[in-house]
């Protein structure tokens, strides 16, 4: 049995989930989110308890098993709190704006790049050089960080580019001076 699968999934008061035609609602504060439920999984709702159990031990159904779970786990935790990645911008010259809900970066190239939010992503900036992507829905935001992230990527020499906060990037050495 998959571990994470098996785990039960606690429902919060101000949240419903409705699971019906083979497609999974969630709906709550921050906003609503849906997908398709695959055939091979079955849920049992009870009152504020959601749990899940698959109907073979095939690879695949095993597979889907602990992913279902985690997908759904993860909606409701959007929906309620929401996420969020803060990235840095790392180079002299570099800096970040808010133009309205678009995000203006000067990254060294020759013109700036504006950056438009798809529905449902938030962009604030906490300092020039640091800024965060949030939404309710965390594919969408972590897909978001990653092409903003995509646009100046960190380079292994001075380490200059776009980041995540907290990630490290591993520096090579230069050129050495020829004898």
């Amino acid at each position: 049995m998959s571990r994470v699968g098996k785990k039960p999934i606690v429902i919060p008061a101000n949240v419903q989930v409705n699971i019906a035609n083979g497609i999974a609602k969630v709906k709550g504060p921050k906003g609503e989110l849906s997908m398709p439920m695959p055939v091979e999984i079955a849920f049992e709702q009870n009152g504020t308890t959601l749990t899940f159990s698959r109907s073979s031990e095939l690879k695949h159904v095993r597979a889907l098993h602990g992913m279902v779970r985690a997908q759904i786990n993860n909606m409701i935790t959007g929906v309620t709190s929401g996420y969020k990645k803060t990235l840095n911008v790392v180079g002299v010259g570099y800096k970040v704006e808010l133009k309205g809900k678009k995000l203006l970066l000067s990254l060294g190239f020759s013109h700036p790049v504006l950056f438009i939010p798809p529905d449902g992503i938030d962009f604030a900036t906490t300092s020039a050089t640091q800024f965060e992507v949030s939404g309710f829905n965390k594919q969408l935001v972590g897909e978001i960080a990653a092409k903003i992230r995509e646009i100046r990527p960190p380079e292994p020499y001075k380490g200059k580019g776009v980041m995540y906060d907290g990630e490290y990037i591993r520096r090579k050495a230069g050129k050495s001076a020829g004898k």
